[in-house]
């Protein structure tokens, strides 16, 4: 049956035998049962398997329908918010047709300096109002999904995503992907509640949603569904990964209504494996690991110390104006980074210009989220572990020649989106799925990235989603003595 107690059984004598002993604390109940309710000879229960089973929720029909509509919405939200970034990076830096890169570097370090002095006084003026108007709505999804029941407001959501957009248009240090992100998983939310599905349900549904958000903006369904399963809700149970795959593919489906359907990045050689790239992969591993360590714990102090009040109306003027100042001379450094993790993955660079970019994006990135700024942090740290890996790759080179920058450049992309995110087999599927490329230095990349993340686990533990959450606040003081002592001891 899968569902409730095993019944004991049946040995070779006839005797009844006691049914097996249960791991604690793991649920064994099927949800939804299933409808083939007879056990095959062996008597053993459908349960035994740990990934068909999940106590997150129940997928009911009305939860199949509203991931449908969920998805949908995502898809055309996502649509919606590429739209916005895409006019608004044209009508700052010219260039309608060509990338965002290619723009950038046409325009004189004036023009780069002044947008970036204009969007830090307009957008950080829009935060500031959005923030004071919708204050005592949610737009966390993280934070919803881990620590709460996945409510989040869609006002609040649609308002903020639609600044953080316009910033990155104009050159912001920070990712395109938080505001999909973040409106896939408030149309989830949102729908849950219309079409009155339970908490859980909401939860699962916010998270699908948010992955879905990623994998449409990036045109990677396989990677935002990972991401939900393994980073938002950390199982790749059977009951999760469903759904997840389902909403992921139905918004990035959606989101070609405007989007395109290739790759983002366009034209990555498929690298061939090599003993110098294999050796190197086992020694770097480590360290972008614990350089993974750094920038995590750099995001979480600008984060928890960013600007608030009234400061913040003048922070984004400042930083902003800081990362134009630092585009005079690398123009790279403006916008996500897409450009630069292109040129990285193309081996277009030198030693020196991989090393400066792999010291001034976090930086540049660091600044925006001191201020105030609302923005994920995908593309800017994955790009910082491709001119990283180019970096270290070239040095390497010097030493045992044999293997391109380019394939440095996605080993070290992925072993640092892993190690920053904790999730190794989310950065993987990103980098090769973005790419369309790697599938031949897999295992470079496997060992790069299991290196980093587990040394990045054993140091830290934080990623570049947990180090940012706000902090947790105080329980309420009893009204009347309980007779326990307040850490719940005896």
């Amino acid at each position: 049956m899968g569902d409730g107690p095993d019944p004991p059984a049946t040995g070779s004598d006839g005797k009844k035998e006691p049914p097996p002993r249960r791991r604690r604390g793991i649920s064994r109940v099927r949800q939804p049962k299933p409808l083939i309710s007879v056990r095959l000879p062996s008597g053993r229960g459908a349960t035994e398997q740990p990934n068909v089973v999940s106590d997150v929720v129940p997928l009911t029909p009305r939860f199949w329908a509203t991931l449908v509509l969920a998805g949908v919405a995502t898809g055309l939200l996502a649509d919606l918010m590429m739209f916005v970034l895409f006019n608004v990076a044209h009508l700052t830096y010219g260039h309608p047709t060509r990338s965002f890169q290619y723009a950038v570097t046409q325009a004189s370090a004036l023009r780069r300096v002044v947008a970036l002095t204009v969007a830090g006084a307009v957008c950080g003026t829009a935060w500031f109002v959005w923030r004071r108007l919708t204050s005592t709505q949610r737009s966390d999804t993280d934070d919803a999904i881990w620590r709460g029941t996945g409510q989040l407001s869609f006002l609040r959501s649609i308002g903020t995503g639609l600044i953080s957009e316009v910033a990155v248009g104009m050159g912001a240090s920070i990712g395109r992907e938080n505001a999909p992100k973040l409106m896939g998983g408030a149309a989830a939310s949102t729908l849950s509640s219309w079409l009155g599905l339970t908490p859980a349900q909401r939860r699962i549904l916010v998270a699908c949603g948010a992955g879905a958000g990623l994998g449409a903006v990036y045109n990677v369904p396989l990677g935002g569904a990972v991401f939900t399963a393994e980073l938002l809700l950390g199982t790749f149970a059977l009951p999760v990964v469903l759904p997840a795959l389902a909403c992921s593919a139905i918004a990035t489906a959606t989101a070609w209504v405007y989007l395109p359907r290739h790759t983002t990045y366009v034209g990555v050689p498929d690298y061939r494996f090599t003993l110098t790239l294999m050796v190197w992969a086992v020694l770097a591993g480590p360290v972008l690991g614990a350089l993974s360590v750094a920038w995590v714990r750099l995001v979480g102090l600008v984060s928890h110390h960013r600007a608030r009040g009234r400061v913040a109306l003048v922070a984004p003027v400042v930083a902003f104006a800081a990362v134009g100042m630092l585009s005079v001379g690398y123009p790279q450094l403006l916008g996500n980074g897409k450009g630069m993790a292109q040129d990285a993955f193309l081996g277009i660079g030198t030693l020196g210009i991989f090393g400066a970019l792999a010291v001034l994006k976090p930086i540049a990135t660091a600044l925006c989220l001191g201020s105030g700024a609302s923005g994920g942090l995908f593309t800017p740290t994955m790009s910082t572990g491709a001119v990283l890996g180019g970096f270290l790759g070239m040095a390497w080179s010097l030493a045992w020649p044999g293997s391109p920058e380019g394939a440095f450049a996605l080993v070290g992309a992925a072993a640092l989106i892993g190690a920053s995110m904790q999730a190794p087999a989310t950065g993987l599927i990103l980098v090769l799925e973005l790419t369309h490329s790697g599938f031949s230095v897999a295992v470079p990349m496997i060992v790069a990235t299991v290196g980093a993340t587990a040394v990045a686990r054993h140091l830290d533990g934080y990623s570049i989603y947990s180090s940012r959450l706000p902090p947790e606040e105080p329980p309420e003081e009893p009204s009347e003595p309980t007779g326990q002592p307040a850490n719940g001891e005896p």
